[in-house]
């Protein structure tokens, strides 16, 4: 509560949640945006998108660090992350090419339980996402601390298959997904801003759908 307590206001204040008109269509979701993003059209589907590599990880060998600007670093094994408290949630998926998968079922660990684990330092601001296929992605701290960011291991019920990011991925339900790691392996706190792939290519560091900001200017 203390940790939530720290990063609540900007939580409060960041878009879209601030926003008078959150551009997009649709009923209004429980944060109070449109269900669907501006640009966004719905599908039925789960489209399959990374950077062509699905590494397979067994489940013995599968490990998460947690570590940077943080008090306590950690370094967990699968049945360790098990054994945290878990969280079930639905939420919603929107891909930067356009399409939003709405009412997902989701069931992992909160990265905001995850944080309270290790104790970010005062001076933590983002955190980096590393995977085990070479990709990385960074996410402020008011948005990674957000409680329905989670590191899911269960989608309607099942394992997450391989193809999604299973055994592990984080999702980002209140950005777009390119900023939820698929095959998570490693999570740093960082005390100061750094690009991860994607966004060394051009898209944006903040990458919020209302705002339809997908790319830097």
């Amino acid at each position: 509560m203390k940790l939530k307590a720290r990063f609540q206001e900007k939580m409060e204040t960041s878009p879209s949640i601030a926003d008078d008109k959150p551009k997009g269509s649709g009923p209004i979701n429980r944060h109070g945006m449109p269900n669907l993003p501006i640009g966004q059209t719905a599908t039925y589907k789960w489209p399959v998108l990374d950077l062509g590599r699905h590494p397979k990880i067994p489940l013995e060998k599968w490990r998460l660090a947690i570590d940077g600007a943080v008090e306590n670093p950690v370094k967990l094994t699968w049945k360790e992350f098990l054994n945290l408290p878990q969280t079930k949630d639905t939420s919603d998926f929107h891909c930067v090419t356009t399409w939003s998968k709405l009412n997902m079922h989701w069931k992992g660990v909160s990265l905001l339980d995850l944080a309270a684990l290790v104790l970010p330092k005062e001076n933590a601001t983002h955190i980096m996402c590393y995977g085990y296929d070479g990709y990385s992605t960074n996410i402020a701290l008011e948005e990674a601390l957000k409680p329905d960011v989670l590191l899911v291991h269960t989608y309607d019920g099942q394992p997450l298959p391989i193809e999604h990011g299973g055994p592990l991925r984080m999702i980002t339900p209140q950005l777009y997904a390119w900023k939820g790691s698929k095959w998570i392996k490693r999570i740093e706190f960082l005390t100061e801003n750094k690009m991860g792939f994607w966004e060394e290519r051009g898209y944006s560091n903040t990458a919020y759908p209302w705002r339809n900001d997908r790319y830097e200017e």
